[in-house]
């Protein structure tokens, strides 16, 4: 059965490797580009709690090359032990029903907040009809700059993360496609933070490093092939 398949795909022109990438690993091309990984697949190392009150012992676990954030766990926010600068993030993600998380950067110690690649299940959520027109759904600057409703995201499987920071540039992509982009530290961008949530923290969004973060916020969520590239 298995060589009529592989025959079969032959015939349809589907293409592919012989031997698949393993996840969490890099090829040599992406090395040799600048990638490394920020999760080795099998523990937390690199990694630390966002504040004095979590512990992310009790709830992120490493299973089968996945970092899984148990459902209701209260072990919290985790961050990168490095700060970074510019960079262009990588991470794979599938989210359960219902599930609300986020990816978020220029994230300072010990609590403080930052700019956020939301992460939603925007038809399960109630966190998807608050907000700006619908700047708190998926592939969302969060509270600020909504995605497009059409993102391309697939429901039950994982998707691709993938953030940009060159500067005060910045760009969100979802599954390889971007869905938006935008500038700090101006005058417009202080003006758009006025009008959100963060409107209580000065200097919102403007640091010029910070730490990476994956969010707790109570519902299972899986990430894997973790990567960042650090631009000059």
């Amino acid at each position: 059965m298995k060589k009529l398949l592989f025959v079969a795909l032959l015939v349809c022109g589907v293409s592919f490797s012989a031997t698949a990438q393993e996840h969490n690993t890099l090829t040599k091309k992406e090395r040799k580009a600048g990638w490394q990984l920020l999760w080795n697949g099998e523990d937390l190392t690199g990694w630390k709690s966002n504040s004095e009150k979590g512990d992310m012992n009790k709830g992120w676990k490493a299973v089968d090359g996945e970092l899984i954030i148990m459902a209701r766990s209260g072990a919290g926010d985790i961050i990168t032990e490095k700060r970074y600068h510019d960079f262009e993030l990588s991470i794979d993600f599938k989210i359960t029903e219902g599930a609300n998380s986020g990816i978020k950067y220029f994230i300072g110690e010990n609590g403080s907040v930052g700019c956020e690649f939301q992460i939603l299940d925007d038809n399960n959520h109630p966190d998807a009809k608050l907000g700006v027109n619908g700047n708190r759904k998926l592939a969302s600057l969060y509270d600020l700059i909504p995605a497009p409703v059409d993102k391309g995201f697939r429901g039950g499987f994982f998707n691709t993360a993938h953030i940009k920071v060159n500067g005060n540039h910045v760009e969100h992509w979802l599954n390889h496609v971007k869905v938006l982009e935008y500038d700090r530290n101006n005058q417009m961008w202080d003006a758009l933070v006025n009008y959100s949530k963060y409107k209580v923290w000065p200097g919102f969004g403007n640091a010029e490093e910070g730490h990476i973060l994956l969010q707790d916020h109570g519902d299972e969520v899986w990430f894997k092939n973790i990567k960042i590239k650090v631009l000059p």
